[in-house]
């Protein structure tokens, strides 16, 4: 039995396929158009998928007529032309069977649930917009998925989010990340109060888990203090953005502790890739679970189980299409050994926006240019940090805080001097943990370099340059080398 899922026709579209019930491959279709986002389906995508066989059945990660209604309220009208699920899958394969749709927030918090491993759990949502919900809180118990509370449409954390973004002059729905990684250059408190002042009317307590807004922010806000307008006001808005986000958040996963007094959480939705504010879940939980690829493209993954009701074996993030043969260790020790610096592209792509070592650049994390040399590499701004990816058993001695596979958190570096490639601004860094079982060829890279330079660590950036969908396939590999000047490593 093949069971595809997808997600598309409004940003990021995606496709995860099941065999019976083990996920076998998921990818993004950006990474075959090379359209950063792309929100539609992708004949390469497909044809790729259909080497694991034809579908059975199809599921669609939201409930378009539900969604219709809501963007007749906000007079999106130009969008509610948009064919049915079936009705545009059939123009790729015209005899797929006909989509099961679910909703935007069930899929999200199935997407995690099912894959966490737990069987008892508090699920929070938060993304710009479903259909009508904007946040949601959901309980797993056993099979179970039980929507527990949900915050409707315009009163939008990510929507205001996105916005914000929108403001200090970057792209929304894309450079949310950016405004994150400025927010440590800026001061917090210049704008803090002005912000709360205009954008907001309360926010998440104990008992009360809403936000609600002042300003329906789904249009955009640049018309707010257009007096601010230097590098240093971005700076300090997005800083002011990030601790009022934190707070938010912070509400929320009290009030999710809470209202069901269970030890393990599950984070989820686009805002789950706020990794400066994800450690805060930890204060109030034993356990938390965030998907690698916790947004809209994840509940690819998301709709079947929601169909399901089912727990899965988590196979992980590396899911993508595979660059077959043995990952390239000592191609990549030698040029980083020799020029500082090795890009790899091996194996399964990651699913989700963070490389985790099959489509990565990798760097010498002690280097004083190093963040200079590679950041010049990517054609991005100076200020944005970088992440290391280190020898799991070696995490305590270099960084206090949570960490993990995936990328999920910031932690603290306890020599941030000695690793100035790897520190943020605030000396935090988003750590990536490897153990043989995440990722054996990473691993023995990471083993490699450690035996000679008693480091247990290197700098772990995407195979991409800014707004540039990460490589996928060894052609695109080869492209990336010649446009850029630095050779990939490829399995031989």
């Amino acid at each position: 039995m093949i069971t595809w899922g997808w997600s598309g026709q409004s940003h990021d579209a995606s496709l995860a396929v099941f065999r019976d019930r083990d996920l076998v491959f998921a990818a993004h279709s950006e990474r075959y158009s090379r359209i950063k986002n792309d929100k539609n389906l992708n004949c390469q995508l497909l044809i790729e998928a259909l080497d694991y066989g034809v579908p059975d059945s199809v599921c669609y990660y939201e409930r378009p007529w539900l969604k219709k209604t809501r963007q007749l309220y906000s007079k999106q009208y130009t969008l509610l032309g948009k064919v049915s699920p079936t009705t545009y899958m059939s123009k790729f394969i015209p005899d797929t069977p006909k989509s099961t749709t679910v909703s935007h927030h069930r899929a999200h918090a199935a997407a995690g649930y099912y894959t966490s491993g737990y069987t008892d759990a508090v699920i929070l949502c938060i993304d710009s917009i479903g259909e009508w919900d904007t946040t949601s809180i959901w309980t797993g118990q056993g099979k179970t998925l039980t929507k527990q509370w949900s915050q409707k449409y315009p009163h939008s954390i990510g929507v205001w989010y996105s916005a914000m973004t929108q403001r200090i002059g970057l792209k929304p729905q894309q450079h949310e990340y950016i405004l994150m990684g400025m927010a440590a250059i800026g001061d917090p408190d210049r704008l803090y109060k002005d912000i709360k002042q205009d954008f907001f009317s309360s926010t998440p307590t104990v008992t009360d888990p809403n936000t609600r807004f002042k300003i329906n922010c789904h249009r955009g806000c640049k018309q707010w203090r257009k007096d601010l307008n230097t590098p240093q006001d971005f700076a300090d808005i997005a800083a002011a953005v990030q601790r009022i986000y934190e707070e938010i958040f912070l509400g929320l996963i009290r009030h999710c502790a809470s209202l069901t007094n269970k030890k393990n959480i599950v984070i989820m939705g686009g805002c789950a890739l706020n990794c400066v504010a994800n450690p805060l879940a930890h204060t109030y939980f034993d356990s938390v679970w965030i998907m690698p690829n916790p947004g809209d493209s994840g509940s690819a993954i998301g709709c079947v189980l929601a169909h399901w009701q089912q727990h899965i074996s988590w196979p992980g993030a590396y899911l993508g299409h595979d660059i077959k043969g043995e990952y390239p260790v000592d191609q990549a020790f030698r040029r980083i050994h020799t020029r500082r610096i090795a890009a790899v592209a091996s194996g399964r792509a990651e699913f989700g926006p963070r490389s985790l070592g099959n489509r990565s650049i990798f760097a010498d994390p002690r280097g004083a240019d190093v963040k200079e040399i590679v950041n010049s590499i990517k054609q991005r701004e100076g200020f944005r940090p970088f992440a290391p990816a280190i020898l799991a058993e070696h995490a305590s001695e270099y960084f206090d805080g949570p960490v993990g596979p995936y990328m999920q958190y910031t932690a603290t570096c306890k020599r941030p001097a000695e690793f100035p490639a790897i520190c943020h601004y605030d000396d935090t860094s988003r750590v990536q943990t490897v153990t043989e079982q995440d990722n054996p060829g990473l691993r023995r890279l990471l083993e490699r370099w450690y035996a000679s330079t008693g480091c247990p660590m290197l700098l772990n950036t995407s195979l991409n340059v800014k707004d540039e969908p990460l490589v996928n396939t060894r052609a695109d590999a080869q492209r990336w080398s010649a446009l850029n000047g630095v050779e990939v490593c490829l399995p031989e």
